[in-house]
């Protein structure tokens, strides 16, 4: 499966006042990073169709902008609910062993002997270590995302392999 070539970065909360200003709600590592963006993307059908944007401040962890010059409320509200991505290009360059939540969903898991654990499903960031929640034959999986339960991760295979002693170790099963 390849990897998708746009992330989503955001979700237009709602019209900030009068003057077509929205409120976005940021899911993106590095929030400062909008203020570099000029163009970001919402789906339309198959495809993804370029968005305008301007940002005017950022506060309290949320984004100020105006989407498509938009000049009144009416234009804003349009876009509330709206998810907004980033293509892969202009994204935040990644460490050397990071890899984005969006390429990690829907990998498979595998212990040593090639034997299923599960398929990654969601990603919970509630803390200093994420937690990686899985679907298994058997329910929902969770453990920390540490390297020593998952050694390798190859997100272009779409696979993850588990060490299984340390996996049982630090698992939660529901």
């Amino acid at each position: 499966m390849p990897l998708t070539d746009y992330l989503m970065i955001a979700t237009v909360l709602k019209p900030q006042g009068v003057r077509g200003e929205c409120k976005l709600r940021s899911w993106a590592a590095d929030i400062e990073r909008f203020r570099r963006w000029t163009t970001l993307y919402r789906k339309s059908g198959t495809g993804f169709e370029p968005v305008s944007v301007r940002v005017t401040r950022i506060r309290d962890g949320f984004v100020y902008a105006y989407l498509n010059d938009s000049s009144d409320a009416d234009q804003a509200e349009s876009f509330r609910g709206t998810d907004l991505y980033v293509d892969r290009a202009h994204a935040a360059p990644m460490a050397d062993d990071a890899v984005l939540i969006a390429d990690l969903i829907g990998c498979e898991a595998r212990d040593e002997q090639g034997s299923v654990i599960g398929t990654l499903s969601d990603v919970l960031q509630h803390g200093t270590v994420d937690t990686w929640v899985f679907q298994t034959a058997g329910g929902t999986l969770m453990s920390p995302a540490l390297k020593a339960v998952f050694p390798v991760v190859d997100t272009e295979k779409k696979t993850i392999l588990v060490v299984r002693e340390k996996l049982e170790e630090v698992c939660v099963r529901s």
